[in-house]
């Protein structure tokens, strides 16, 4: 079996249990017990398990997610500044789509005299957006009452009635290998759909998200435009080798 599908069963198994053993792995995989260790460890460099004295376990933080008033509260002038910046991609009259992120809820200021319309799954932008003045559409579908996000089949139903000229989308982490991901499968799943019904895309991730990987997979980084502060030379350098990225006040 090679790495990535031994690395593939692991995750797999992990999103199901919770946990495995280094024996169950050996098992199924008729690897060595260093490969499998070896593999343990490369995961956890990854920030997608914990090891644990026998085996792995999933760590809650990867699966949870903060609630809106505590990712609003976190680097908030960097967003702010992010927000803006994203904003000055708009061309008057677009129809954009913003997902239900806290970096996207800034952008809503710098809308008003875009005379944009905007469709997002995020029920936190609604309000916002209505006090602007801004044409919304709301997915609706099923909400994630942690961060107000609308998920699943119901959701990417209705994205399928729009297009759009240029869509924002937030992210958890952007990694060179690993592209844009985020904790729930369901929310990278509204991500991507809305992605494929844009012309241009951009993701929006201070650097607090820089080499971060999360549990799902949104999309690889050549699949959208990083909108980020300044990150370190080596880490901007792996990331503009899979694509454009536009780094606030250059």
């Amino acid at each position: 079996m090679l790495t990535n599908e031994r690395h593939e069963y692991i995750l797999n198994c992990l999103y199901e249990k919770k946990t495995i053993k280094i024996q169950d792995i050996v098992d199924y995989t008729a690897a060595s017990e260093s490969t499998i260790r070896r593999d343990l460890t490369e995961l956890e460099n990854q920030q997608k398990l914990e090891r644990v004295f026998g085996g792995a376990v999933l760590p809650g933080r990867i699966l949870q997610e903060s609630s809106v008033a505590d990712k609003a509260a976190r680097n908030l002038q960097e967003k702010i500044r992010l927000a803006k910046f994203a904003a000055s991609f708009i061309e008057k009259g677009d129809s954009v789509f913003l997902d239900a992120g806290t970096t996207t809820f800034q952008m809503i200021p710098y809308l008003k005299e875009k005379e944009v319309v905007v469709v997002t799954n995020g029920l936190t932008l609604v309000e916002s957006l209505n006090d602007y003045g801004i044409t919304t559409y709301l997915t609706g579908g099923l909400m994630k009452p942690l961060t107000g996000a609308f998920v699943g089949a119901q959701t990417l139903q209705s994205l399928g009635n729009y297009r759009f000229d240029i869509c924002f989308l937030g992210a958890n982490g952007f990694h060179a290998e690993y592209g844009y991901t985020t904790p729930d499968p369901e929310e990278a799943a509204v991500k991507k759909r809305a992605s494929t019904l844009a012309r241009k895309t951009y993701i929006l991730a201070d650097h607090s998200k820089a080499n971060k990987v999360s549990f799902a997979k949104i999309m690889d980084l050549d699949q959208g435009i990083l909108l980020t502060e300044q990150i370190a030379g080596e880490t901007l350098g792996a990331i503009e080798k899979k694509t454009t990225v536009k780094v606030v006040g250059s």
